[in-house]
């Protein structure tokens, strides 16, 4: 686009007095038919909430084209004055696509079946079960999977018995109760994996959060400082059931663990025994006396290794050579299948 045509379009935009802003002309009705809309009823038109324009998609029902074009000209005067677009959020997409909405229904059911299912105690099957359960909760919304890895521990909060998820773009989930039943096993899900975290604040290390799952003790959870606000809420966890912090699920990671949970693949998490907490703290370590030929000993047999070992270099390299060409014979049968 030339320079006289960008000056042209802007001389075609039309001015918001009220609101400050410059609208493009083709946008005006659309723009003006949503922000009377905003004033009536007391919403705010710019930056709107996701809630907000699906409502007032909701009380002016019409065509699909007519709703998107409408979406178009509210998502170009946001994002023309700096704003992030409301009408690309799950939240709209799913009031506009009623197909879409339906079927992401009723795979939200599903992943909350699968999340009620999972172990909340055992070593370390309730440390995974506990996390998994979250994910697939928070999966149930419908928010992207790179949304789900960049949520902090401070964007989850419970507003009575609703669980309420905040993503970093600002688009807000509200995870409410049954309405005939009034339960809610989202927010016990939340409760068990923020005990967790909690948990590790006061007490970091595996040791003493092991016995925890095994045997469950009270302890008073104090509000999350600045620091721990800005954690992951959902971390890696490695064999050993530790937890980093500082690093979050990686994108793959998450995508591969909601779909082998819903095929009925996940990872068996079995529980193991645990020590008697005072076995272990009463446990000392045996002392051991070393002869006077123990390190000539060594010295010797490191020394015989090492002759033995010498053109174990040159066999690892021919391995390594044979697994690259098996690889690539491998790659181009599924290339061609």
């Amino acid at each position: 686009m030339t320079r006289t045509e960008r000056e042209g379009i802007h001389h075609t935009d039309v001015h918001d007095a009220d609101l400050g802003l410059r609208i493009p002309a083709r946008y005006r009705h659309d723009w003006v038919l949503f922000t009377d809309w905003c004033s009536a009823a007391d919403h705010n038109p710019i930056p709107a909430a996701a809630e907000t324009l699906a409502l007032f998609l909701h009380e002016h029902p019409a065509a699909v084209a007519t709703q998107r074009r409408r979406l178009s000209a509210i998502n170009a005067v946001h994002t023309g004055h700096g704003y992030p677009a409301p009408g690309r959020t799950e939240t709209v997409r799913r009031h506009l696509d009623t197909t879409r909405a339906s079927r992401l229904d009723q795979l939200s059911r599903l992943l909350l079946e699968r999340a009620v299912e999972l172990p909340t105690t055992g070593w370390p099957s309730g440390l995974f079960g506990r996390r998994d359960a979250l994910l697939l909760v928070l999966a149930a919304t419908g928010m992207s999977f790179t949304d789900l890895t960049r949520l902090r521990r401070r964007d989850l909060r419970l507003d009575g018995n609703t669980l309420v998820v905040t993503t970093r773009a600002g688009e807000r989930f509200r995870l409410p109760p049954d309405s005939e039943t009034g339960d809610n096993p989202a927010v016990e899900i939340y409760r068990g994996w923020a005990e967790i975290q909690t948990f590790l604040d006061q007490h970091p290390g595996t040791h003493l959060l092991r016995h925890h799952l095994t045997d469950p003790s009270e302890f008073v959870a104090d509000p999350l400082d600045a620091e721990q606000g800005r954690q992951p809420l959902l971390c890696p966890i490695d064999r050993w059931g530790h937890l980093p912090h500082a690093q979050p699920m990686t994108l793959q990671s998450v995508s591969t663990l909601v779909w082998a949970h819903l095929s009925g693949r996940s990872p068996v998490r079995r529980a193991l025994p645990v020590p008697l907490q005072d076995d272990v703290d009463t446990w000392v370590e045996p002392e051991i006396e070393l002869d006077s030929g123990y390190y000539e000993r060594g010295t010797a047999a490191r020394s015989r290794d090492h002759e033995a070992l010498e053109d174990l270099t040159d066999v690892f390299d021919e391995i390594e050579a044979r697994t690259d060409a098996l690889l690539q014979d491998l790659m181009g049968m599924l290339e061609g299948l």
